[in-house]
């Protein structure tokens, strides 16, 4: 196994050389060169390090001499000998995020982190969305793409994992199928789980979507469990032009795709996002969609150090800046409705996405709940609102979204209509649509969908 070694200068040499033989004899390493990471108190010339018989990269910068190293030696393993104050824990997560980002373990005396595998599933272009965690709104970027790719002549069909999803892969066709609540909610009563992922994205993109489940999730972002292999398959026997795999919370989906979109939350706190294994997602990346960039979720100064991390961590990634807002889907105008609208936005945007709905549709919103991941805060919350007599109910596609909020409403025999979180472009010049075509690459794309299907 070829192993790059990370050595310090608070070790004497002779020591490290020791410590090399005997990893190479005991764990069959085959360690093809060195990164110096600082100290000078155990080293008694300037070419000490010669003893170690190895090539040893020197930067000033110590992350970019591990990132030369592991270019041009592409070692399997990084092995750590170095140690306190050398190296500490910090030091040590942004090392690791740099090994796994380049398909290499990262060992030390007591930890081992091996990068997620990713399997190849489909031979079909395809595209992977994930997070740094949950309710940054990764599923609603998913469905924006699903439905950017429809647009474009592209319709793919869609693989999301979930902590609710089916235990055998499940196919929703969201073009052909009649959805809304009563499907929905019939669905739940047959003991579905109808607010998965894969119900809101073939509903609200009106594209076929096939659920899978995970359990488990790792610093890395690999499931413990998942069948998403499998409904991966599923996806490439249905011979879309594209597959499109939709990630949960901060898992990623385990398998190979050519192109991959990280949904990183502004409002998130900032060392779970350039630092642990955020940097490692973050590398992986080709594009990077930051959400909710506005008050009182982030203010500029905040948006500011989260883009200049990404591009200290990865210069080639693609960023923009967006926010949601909501989208309704009903069945007939909601122009002089009553509604109450259940969320899962937190509280503090209510008031934002409220006006923007009222705005865009002529509703007015008598009530609203957040606690749609609450579901005895939420009746209570719908049993209020009810009281009101509103018109309609307006959900997201979330949580507890249909077997409490459908159910609840169709008791009361009030309709139910479906709320869409859509990203939009902080910048009024920039269009995320057409910043996706050149971000994504939709040319080649469209290319590589040609060349597959002549």
């Amino acid at each position: 196994m070829r192993a790059l070694a990370l050595v310090d200068g608070e070790h004497y040499p002779p020591v490290i050389r020791h410590a090399l033989d005997t990893l190479r004899d005991a764990e069959g390493f085959e360690f093809v060169a060195a990164v110096f990471l600082g100290g000078t108190e155990k080293l008694k010339s300037a070419n000490a390090l010669d003893q170690l018989g190895l090539p040893v990269v020197h930067e000033a910068v110590l992350l970019r001499g591990v990132e030369r190293a592991l270019a041009e030696y592409r070692p399997q393993v990084v092995v750590d000998l170095s140690d306190e104050p050398i190296t500490g824990y910090a030091e040590r997560f942004t090392y690791a995020a740099a090994a796994l980002a380049a398909g290499a373990a990262y060992r030390g005396a007591d930890f081992e982190f091996h990068p997620p595998r990713y399997e190849r599933v489909t031979t079909k272009p395809s595209l992977a969305v994930f997070g740094t965690g949950k309710r940054i709104g990764k599923t609603a970027v998913s469905g924006y793409l699903a439905r950017w790719l429809r647009d474009r002549g592209l319709p793919p069909v869609v693989v999301a994992m979930g902590r609710g999803g089916p235990e055998q892969p499940e196919v929703v066709d969201g073009a052909a199928e009649t959805l809304d609540a009563t499907n929905l909610l019939a669905f739940s009563r047959a003991g579905r789980h109808a607010s998965s992922d894969h119900f809101e994205n073939a509903l609200l993109s009106r594209v076929v979507a096939v659920g899978s489940r995970r359990c488990g999730g790792g610093l890395a972002g690999a499931p413990f469990v998942s069948n998403v292999i499998e409904a991966g398959r599923v996806a490439h026997r249905l011979a879309p032009p594209v597959v499109l795999f939709d990630g949960s919370g901060s898992a990623i989906p385990p398998v190979a795709v050519d192109r991959r979109v990280l949904v990183m939350g502004a409002h998130q706190k900032l060392e779970t996002l350039r630092g642990y294994f955020g940097p490692y997602r973050i590398r992986i990346a080709d594009v990077v969609l930051l959400t909710m960039c506005e008050r009182p979720m982030a203010d500029p100064t905040r948006v500011a150090e989260i883009r200049a991390a990404v591009a200290s961590i990865n210069p080639n990634a693609h960023v923009i800046e967006t926010v949601f807002r909501p989208q309704a889907t009903f069945g007939s105008s909601l122009a002089g409705k009553r509604a109450v609208v259940a969320l899962t936005a937190p509280e503090n945007m209510g008031a934002t996405l409220v006006a923007h709905l009222e705005r865009t549709t002529g509703v007015q919103v008598v009530a609203r709940t957040h606690a749609l991941a609450d579901r005895v805060r939420l009746r209570t919350d719908l049993a209020a609102g009810f009281a009101l007599l509103p018109d309609v109910v307006l959900t997201e596609i979330k949580a507890a979204s249909i077997d409490v909020v459908a159910e609840e409403a169709s008791k009361a025999g009030i309709p139910v209509g479906f709320l869409d979180n859509v990203p939009v472009s902080c910048d009024p010049q920039q269009e995320l649509a057409t910043w996706l075509e050149d971000a994504l690459g939709l040319d080649l794309l469209r290319a590589r969908v040609a060349a597959h299907t002549a």
